[in-house]
Protein backbone atom coordinates (compact mmCIF):
# COMPACT_ATOMS: atom_id res chain seq x y z
CA UNK A 1 0.00 0.00 0.00
CA UNK A 2 2.87 2.38 0.78
CA UNK A 3 3.51 3.41 -2.82
CA UNK A 4 -0.19 4.03 -3.42
CA UNK A 5 -0.35 6.94 -0.97
CA UNK A 6 -0.70 10.48 -2.29
CA UNK A 7 2.26 11.79 -0.38
CA UNK A 8 1.31 15.39 0.34
CA UNK A 9 -2.46 15.36 -0.11
CA UNK A 10 -3.05 16.40 3.51
CA UNK A 11 0.05 18.53 3.99
CA UNK A 12 -0.69 21.25 6.55
CA UNK A 13 -4.04 19.71 7.50
CA UNK A 14 -5.14 18.61 10.97
CA UNK A 15 -7.37 15.53 11.27
CA UNK A 16 -9.29 14.01 14.17
CA UNK A 17 -10.26 10.34 13.85
CA UNK A 18 -12.63 8.77 16.37
CA UNK A 19 -12.25 5.04 16.99
CA UNK A 20 -8.67 5.49 15.91
CA UNK A 21 -7.20 2.75 18.10
CA UNK A 22 -8.29 -0.10 15.82
CA UNK A 23 -10.00 -1.15 12.61
CA UNK A 24 -11.15 1.40 10.05
CA UNK A 25 -10.25 4.33 12.30
CA UNK A 26 -6.70 3.10 12.81
CA UNK A 27 -6.16 2.44 9.09
CA UNK A 28 -7.53 5.88 8.24
CA UNK A 29 -5.35 7.64 10.80
CA UNK A 30 -2.26 5.92 9.42
CA UNK A 31 -3.10 6.87 5.87
CA UNK A 32 -3.89 10.50 6.74
CA UNK A 33 -0.54 10.76 8.49
CA UNK A 34 1.31 9.07 5.61
CA UNK A 35 -0.21 11.69 3.31
CA UNK A 36 0.97 14.62 5.41
CA UNK A 37 -1.71 15.36 8.02
CA UNK A 38 -1.19 16.01 11.70
CA UNK A 39 -3.48 13.38 13.20
CA UNK A 40 -5.24 12.97 16.54
CA UNK A 41 -7.31 9.96 17.57
CA UNK A 42 -10.17 9.87 20.05
CA UNK A 43 -10.84 6.47 21.58
CA UNK A 44 -11.77 4.94 24.92
CA UNK A 45 -8.15 3.98 25.31
CA UNK A 46 -5.44 6.42 24.35
CA UNK A 47 -2.71 4.20 22.97
CA UNK A 48 0.30 6.33 22.06
CA UNK A 49 1.15 5.73 18.44
CA UNK A 50 4.10 7.03 16.49
CA UNK A 51 3.37 10.57 15.41
CA UNK A 52 -0.28 10.62 16.50
CA UNK A 53 -1.88 12.56 19.34
CA UNK A 54 -3.91 9.92 21.21
CA UNK A 55 -6.78 11.37 23.24
CA UNK A 56 -8.83 9.22 25.62
CA UNK A 57 -12.55 9.87 25.76
CA UNK A 58 -16.05 8.46 25.31
CA UNK A 59 -17.84 9.75 22.20
CA UNK A 60 -21.20 9.12 23.88
CA UNK A 61 -20.38 11.91 26.37
CA UNK A 62 -20.60 15.35 24.76
CA UNK A 63 -18.29 16.84 27.43
CA UNK A 64 -15.56 14.34 26.47
CA UNK A 65 -16.00 15.20 22.80
CA UNK A 66 -15.89 18.97 23.34
CA UNK A 67 -12.82 18.59 25.54
CA UNK A 68 -11.07 16.42 22.92
CA UNK A 69 -11.75 18.90 20.12
CA UNK A 70 -10.42 21.75 22.26
CA UNK A 71 -7.29 19.80 23.09
CA UNK A 72 -6.59 18.84 19.47
CA UNK A 73 -7.03 22.44 18.30
CA UNK A 74 -4.78 23.65 21.11
CA UNK A 75 -2.00 21.13 20.46
CA UNK A 76 -2.15 20.51 16.70
CA UNK A 77 -4.12 23.45 15.28
CA UNK A 78 -7.59 24.01 13.83
CA UNK A 79 -9.29 20.78 12.73
CA UNK A 80 -9.74 20.48 8.96
CA UNK A 81 -10.83 16.84 8.81
CA UNK A 82 -13.09 14.80 11.09
CA UNK A 83 -13.56 11.06 10.56
CA UNK A 84 -16.15 9.40 12.83
CA UNK A 85 -15.22 5.72 12.89
CA UNK A 86 -15.97 4.93 16.54
CA UNK A 87 -18.75 2.36 16.79
CA UNK A 88 -19.90 -0.90 18.34
CA UNK A 89 -21.86 -3.74 16.72
CA UNK A 90 -24.06 -4.49 19.72
CA UNK A 91 -24.92 -8.05 20.66
CA UNK A 92 -26.31 -10.44 18.00
CA UNK A 93 -29.88 -10.65 19.34
CA UNK A 94 -33.37 -11.10 17.94
CA UNK A 95 -35.34 -7.86 18.31
CA UNK A 96 -37.61 -9.32 21.00
CA UNK A 97 -34.61 -10.01 23.23
CA UNK A 98 -32.94 -6.58 23.07
CA UNK A 99 -33.02 -4.90 26.48
CA UNK A 100 -33.51 -1.19 27.05
CA UNK A 101 -29.90 -0.92 28.18
CA UNK A 102 -28.54 -2.67 25.09
CA UNK A 103 -30.61 -0.43 22.78
CA UNK A 104 -29.39 2.72 24.53
CA UNK A 105 -25.76 1.53 24.63
CA UNK A 106 -25.60 1.03 20.87
CA UNK A 107 -27.48 4.22 19.97
CA UNK A 108 -25.44 6.28 22.46
CA UNK A 109 -22.12 5.42 20.84
CA UNK A 110 -23.11 5.01 17.18
CA UNK A 111 -25.67 7.81 16.79
CA UNK A 112 -25.24 10.25 19.69
CA UNK A 113 -21.45 10.01 19.36
CA UNK A 114 -21.46 10.94 15.68
CA UNK A 115 -23.78 13.88 16.35
CA UNK A 116 -21.65 15.20 19.23
CA UNK A 117 -18.43 14.92 17.19
CA UNK A 118 -19.91 16.53 14.07
CA UNK A 119 -21.36 19.39 16.11
CA UNK A 120 -18.13 20.03 18.02
CA UNK A 121 -15.78 19.93 15.03
CA UNK A 122 -18.08 21.75 12.59
CA UNK A 123 -18.29 24.87 14.76
CA UNK A 124 -14.70 25.85 14.04
CA UNK A 125 -14.75 24.51 10.48
CA UNK A 126 -17.78 26.63 9.50
CA UNK A 127 -16.25 29.69 11.13
CA UNK A 128 -13.04 29.22 9.13
CA UNK A 129 -14.84 28.33 5.87
CA UNK A 130 -13.30 24.90 5.30
CA UNK A 131 -13.79 21.36 6.53
CA UNK A 132 -14.32 17.75 5.54
CA UNK A 133 -16.37 15.39 7.72
CA UNK A 134 -16.69 11.68 6.94
CA UNK A 135 -19.03 9.56 9.06
CA UNK A 136 -18.83 5.77 9.01
CA UNK A 137 -22.32 4.29 8.60
CA UNK A 138 -22.98 0.76 7.34
CA UNK A 139 -24.85 -1.26 4.75
CA UNK A 140 -26.98 -2.32 7.75
CA UNK A 141 -28.22 1.27 7.94
CA UNK A 142 -29.66 1.00 4.43
CA UNK A 143 -30.96 -2.56 4.44
CA UNK A 144 -31.38 -3.53 8.10
CA UNK A 145 -29.66 -6.72 9.19
CA UNK A 146 -31.45 -9.40 11.22
CA UNK A 147 -30.11 -9.90 14.73
CA UNK A 148 -28.94 -6.28 14.63
CA UNK A 149 -31.92 -3.95 15.14
CA UNK A 150 -30.06 -1.48 17.35
CA UNK A 151 -26.97 -1.41 15.13
CA UNK A 152 -29.03 -1.07 11.94
CA UNK A 153 -31.12 1.75 13.44
CA UNK A 154 -28.04 3.58 14.70
CA UNK A 155 -26.38 3.46 11.29
CA UNK A 156 -29.57 4.62 9.54
CA UNK A 157 -29.42 7.55 11.95
CA UNK A 158 -25.86 8.31 10.82
CA UNK A 159 -26.98 8.36 7.17
CA UNK A 160 -29.88 10.74 7.86
CA UNK A 161 -27.78 12.90 10.16
CA UNK A 162 -25.11 13.21 7.46
CA UNK A 163 -27.75 14.37 4.94
CA UNK A 164 -29.14 16.95 7.34
CA UNK A 165 -25.79 18.36 8.47
CA UNK A 166 -24.52 18.36 4.88
CA UNK A 167 -27.46 20.55 3.86
CA UNK A 168 -27.09 22.81 6.91
CA UNK A 169 -23.42 23.48 6.13
CA UNK A 170 -23.57 23.32 2.32
CA UNK A 171 -22.59 26.98 1.83
CA UNK A 172 -19.94 27.17 4.53
CA UNK A 173 -17.12 25.27 2.81
CA UNK A 174 -17.69 22.30 5.13
CA UNK A 175 -18.64 19.10 3.30
CA UNK A 176 -20.20 16.21 5.21
CA UNK A 177 -20.45 12.73 3.70
CA UNK A 178 -20.74 9.18 4.99
CA UNK A 179 -19.75 5.74 3.85
CA UNK A 180 -21.75 2.51 4.02
CA UNK A 181 -19.38 -0.46 4.15
CA UNK A 182 -20.49 -4.04 3.93
CA UNK A 183 -18.74 -6.31 6.43
CA UNK A 184 -15.08 -5.38 6.91
CA UNK A 185 -12.44 -7.51 8.59
CA UNK A 186 -11.84 -5.58 11.83
CA UNK A 187 -12.00 -6.24 15.60
CA UNK A 188 -15.65 -5.06 15.63
CA UNK A 189 -16.55 -8.58 14.45
CA UNK A 190 -15.24 -10.16 17.65
CA UNK A 191 -18.59 -9.90 19.43
CA UNK A 192 -20.68 -11.32 16.58
CA UNK A 193 -21.76 -14.90 16.02
CA UNK A 194 -20.33 -16.79 13.04
CA UNK A 195 -23.87 -17.09 11.64
CA UNK A 196 -24.23 -13.30 11.73
CA UNK A 197 -20.91 -12.85 9.88
CA UNK A 198 -21.78 -15.57 7.34
CA UNK A 199 -25.11 -13.84 6.63
CA UNK A 200 -23.25 -10.65 5.71
CA UNK A 201 -20.50 -12.25 3.63
CA UNK A 202 -22.97 -14.40 1.67
CA UNK A 203 -24.62 -11.22 0.39
CA UNK A 204 -21.41 -9.77 -1.07
CA UNK A 205 -21.05 -10.65 -4.79
CA UNK A 206 -17.25 -10.38 -4.54
CA UNK A 207 -17.48 -13.17 -1.94
CA UNK A 208 -15.19 -11.69 0.69
CA UNK A 209 -14.98 -9.12 3.44
CA UNK A 210 -13.45 -5.74 2.79
CA UNK A 211 -10.24 -4.59 4.47
CA UNK A 212 -9.79 -1.56 6.69
CA UNK A 213 -7.21 -0.21 4.23
CA UNK A 214 -9.67 -0.38 1.33
CA UNK A 215 -12.19 1.61 3.35
CA UNK A 216 -9.54 4.12 4.45
CA UNK A 217 -8.76 4.85 0.80
CA UNK A 218 -12.36 5.98 0.17
CA UNK A 219 -12.53 7.93 3.42
CA UNK A 220 -9.36 9.82 2.55
CA UNK A 221 -10.69 10.88 -0.84
CA UNK A 222 -13.86 12.20 0.81
CA UNK A 223 -11.67 13.97 3.37
CA UNK A 224 -9.46 15.79 0.85
CA UNK A 225 -9.82 19.04 -1.10
CA UNK A 226 -10.40 17.16 -4.36
CA UNK A 227 -13.83 16.18 -3.04
CA UNK A 228 -15.49 19.52 -3.69
CA UNK A 229 -19.05 19.02 -5.01
CA UNK A 230 -20.38 16.26 -2.81
CA UNK A 231 -22.09 16.71 0.53
CA UNK A 232 -24.81 14.86 2.42
CA UNK A 233 -24.05 11.77 0.35
CA UNK A 234 -23.65 8.09 1.22
CA UNK A 235 -20.88 6.20 -0.54
CA UNK A 236 -21.18 2.43 -0.67
CA UNK A 237 -18.12 0.25 -0.29
CA UNK A 238 -19.71 -3.15 -0.34
CA UNK A 239 -18.09 -5.55 -2.81
CA UNK A 240 -21.25 -5.25 -4.91
CA UNK A 241 -23.83 -5.84 -2.15
CA UNK A 242 -25.45 -2.41 -2.37
CA UNK A 243 -28.39 -2.23 -4.74
CA UNK A 244 -29.32 1.44 -4.29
Amino acid sequence: MGNQFNDNRFSGRVALVTGGASGIGQATGRRLRAEGARVATLDLRAEPSDGLLAVAGDVSRSADVDSAVNRVERELGPIDVLVCAAGIPGASLPTLEISDDEWRRVLAINADGVFYCNRAAARGMAERGYGRIVNVASMAGKEGNPMAAAYSASKAAVIALTKAIGKDLARTGVLVNCIAPAVVETPILDGLTQAHIDYMVERIPMGRMGTAEEVAALICWLACEECSFSTGATYDISGGRAVY
